[in-house]
């Protein structure tokens, strides 16, 4: 782009350079724009998606709409319209001409951005423990079909602690068993960008089936308490643990990107169960992982059950656990010492925002896409 200026007219550059690319951004000062050669013509429009401000101009054309490259979002490369059905979506576009073979764009030409109301998100509301009592969920991570249950060992160990909290006077549990629920695996927008990793997670904002949002729900809003049970599956935790804390890179990502922590005075405790040993690796990735996102951790946060390498015989494995009492007392004396770590937080003054810490105490920067725009 030169600084050549007639008005409100700015040189953006040749006209034989410029369309060699289908789809490009382009800047004037500080405005971005997305910059199309199509079937011969030239189009702008704004770079900056309504969504959340991804940049339009690095994304993909589909026939006539530029596509954003964060979350997917389609407005049309001449008028700036949304996809069909989305036309009052709009983006800015801007009147171009060609000039002795140089391309100019009028800087005030812009059309008004139109955005259609949307309500927020339930997940997006403020962060505040409503008044009650101790509420413990629980979250099963083993994967079977729900159609033909099979027993888990640490999901009956799971379901003996919620059993045991709710002998605690007023106190309210629940079970979330991961396998009941439809979603998605985490798309990695973050990835692509730092900020278009949102809260909530783009993907429960944008598709109304996915089910993640009962694990949002619970762990960001409403329980004090949070039980992960999970297997040992060749060494590691369950398949869809590893889903389930994909997604909760969202509710990490907020420390990151916006200094926000989303997750204060809750206690995390684990059941970990298998036919192999690995237990204290597989322990370690849990405890770092809710470490990260702000949960505190009772003394002894775990309990765990393996009878070894070659205990293949797994009909007497689930006997085994079904019938141990040390087994069973050791998951309540687990939800016992998360409940009373949680009680101790909760009579306290909540905490404040807490410094960075860990591998999150450098501050992230990144070039500023622009806020979402209004």
């Amino acid at each position: 782009m030169t600084n050549a200026q007639t008005n409100q007219w700015m040189d953006l550059g040749l006209v034989e350079v410029l369309r060699q690319k289908p789809l490009q951004e382009v800047r004037v000062g500080r405005t971005r724009i997305a910059l199309t050669f199509l079937n011969g013509t030239f189009s702008a429009v704004s770079g900056v998606c309504n969504h959340v401000g991804g940049p339009l101009g690095h994304g993909q054309l589909d026939g006539e709409y530029l596509v954003c490259p964060w979350h997917a979002w389609k407005f049309h490369c001449r008028t700036g319209e949304g996809e069909p059905g989305y036309e009052a979506d709009k983006v800015p576009r801007y009147a171009l001409e060609e000039r002795d073979g140089h391309l100019w764009i009028d800087t005030e030409s812009a059309t008004p951005r139109a955005k259609v109301p949307h309500a927020p998100h339930p997940l997006a509301r403020p962060v505040v423990r409503q008044p009650g009592p101790l509420r413990v969920v629980g979250i099963s991570t083993t994967n079977m079909d729900e159609r033909h249950r099979r027993v888990s060992t640490s999901e009956l160990l799971l379901d003996v602690a919620l059993a045991h909290a709710a002998t605690v006077s007023g106190t309210e549990t629940r079970l979330i068993r991961l396998s009941a629920l439809k979603f998605r695996a985490c798309e990695g927008y973050y990835s692509q960008a730092a900020e278009a990793c949102t809260w909530p997670c783009s993907i429960t904002q944008m598709d109304s089936k996915d089910e993640m949002d009962q694990v949002y729900e619970a762990i960001v809003h409403w329980a004090d308490v949070i039980l992960i049970s999970t297997p040992i599956r060749w060494g590691n935790a369950s398949a869809l643990y590893y889903q389930m804390v994909e997604r909760l890179n969202c509710v990490q990502n907020q420390i990151t990107i916006r200094n926000r922590q989303l997750i204060k005075n809750k206690v995390a405790a684990m059941i970990i169960t298998g036919g192999q040993d690995n237990v204290q690796a597989v322990a370690g990735q849990l405890l770092g992982f809710f470490a990260e996102i702000g949960c505190t951790f009772p003394p002894f946060p775990y309990i765990a059950h393996s009878r070894g390498w070659t205990a293949e015989d797994m009909e007497r494995n689930v006997e085994q656990v079904r019938n141990s009492q040390d087994l069973r007392e050791g998951a309540q004396a687990l939800v016992d010492r998360a409940m009373l770590a949680a009680q101790r937080l909760l009579a306290t003054e909540p905490m404040a925002r807490l410094s960075r810490g860990g591998r999150k105490a450098h501050r992230l920067e990144v070039e500023r896409t622009g806020a979402v725009p209004e």
